[in-house]
């Protein structure tokens, strides 16, 4: 393990956990940014100040903002927000080996194609070998070394087996699925989800709707999933309901705190200005509501969500109407 080398691509919160939890595992890591200046006070102060300060980084981290040395690779995490990803990757494509392992850690759907990562992954680099990793996982709970468990997918189950020990930390256990498509659709839906969230307890209305919301949340991922061939067990695990239910009950979720200050009647405009990281629910919410469209499978929350932040109702108009929707069968 000592001699194996990983490249993570973006270096936010999320993908800095990443980068110490593979360095802690005996890993060199460059970790890969757009900006010059953030990598060098990143590799003066050891720290990502602008994005994960206080968490010491280990010293086999290496931050750049040059294009990493692919070749003596054995591993590659693109985090990359999910609306950049396309961009990044073929900005790399020429330098990654074929067969290069290439791990997607971002959440969501490109809003001018409807593609997931991994379709992103299979356009622009062809000849990668794909996997997606998701599920219920905290920057800074990763980064302190406090359990956490998630999915990573895969086509193929026994290769998917056989990288699982490169990013299986002491307290970080990945679960392997050959569900590519189901680990893809959690991540994306319970973003969207988490905003739902947040309006509703901004707006005061309680635990009882909140429980209620991250139910009818999750039916509406089956619904979805089971369009696009995602398995039910996929959804029901760490990657569907362990995420929806992490993301959707913490102020630690960007996209849960987004939703309570609009509930609490903040425009979206100042919540975006006062962030440095990206809120992926947003971009995520209307190519959510395109794909469900075009699959035609019902998806009112996610529908409302993406109203309220297209400023064409209000979180207090969205509730009203879901609240006012025809009764059904709770298997509907």
């Amino acid at each position: 393990m000592s001699n194996s080398h990983a490249i993570v691509l973006g270096a936010g919160s999320w993908g800095t956990a990443l980068a110490q939890l593979l360095a802690a595992n005996g890993q060199s890591v460059t970790l890969w940014m757009r900006d010059a200046a953030q990598a060098k006070a990143i590799n003066t102060a050891r720290e990502n100040a602008l994005y994960l300060p206080d968490a010491p980084l280990h010293e086999n981290i290496t931050a750049t903002s040059e294009t990493p040395d692919f070749s003596r690779a054995q591993l590659c995490l693109s985090v990359i927000p999910a609306q950049h990803t396309r961009a990044a990757l073929q900005r790399f494509a020429p330098h990654m080996p074929d067969g290069l392992p290439v791990v997607l850690c971002s959440k969501g759907i490109e809003i001018e194609t409807l593609d997931f990562m991994n379709e992103v992954l299979a356009e622009t680099v062809p000849n990668a070998e794909g996997f997606v990793l998701s599920g219920p996982s905290f920057a800074r709970d990763v980064v302190k070394g406090l359990p956490t468990a998630v999915t990573l997918a895969g086509d193929d189950l026994e290769r998917t087996k056989r990288l699982a020990p490169l990013i299986q930390g002491t307290t970080f256990r990945p679960y392997t699925t050959d569900d590519v498509i189901g680990a893809e659709v959690g991540g994306a839906v319970k973003n969207v989800l988490a905003i739902a969230c947040g309006m509703l307890l901004g707006m005061g209305l309680g635990q009882s709707a909140h429980a209620a919301l991250i139910a009818r949340g999750f039916a509406e991922m089956n619904r979805l999933g089971a369009a696009l061939g995602a398995r039910a067990e996929t959804l029901s695990g760490l990657c569907g309901l362990g995420d929806l239910v992490l993301t959707c009950s913490s102020t630690q979720s960007r996209n849960m705190s987004c939703g309570m200050r609009l509930g609490k009647g903040e425009s979206l405009d100042n919540i975006l200005a006062s962030r440095n990281s990206v809120t992926e629910g947003i971009p995520t919410a209307p190519a959510l509501v395109r794909l469900a469209e075009r699959h035609n499978v019902d998806m009112p929350i996610c529908v409302a969500v993406a109203r309220v932040l297209s400023g064409e109702i209000t979180p207090g108009g969205a509730m009203a109407e879901l609240l006012a929707r025809p009764l059904k069968t709770e298997s509907d």
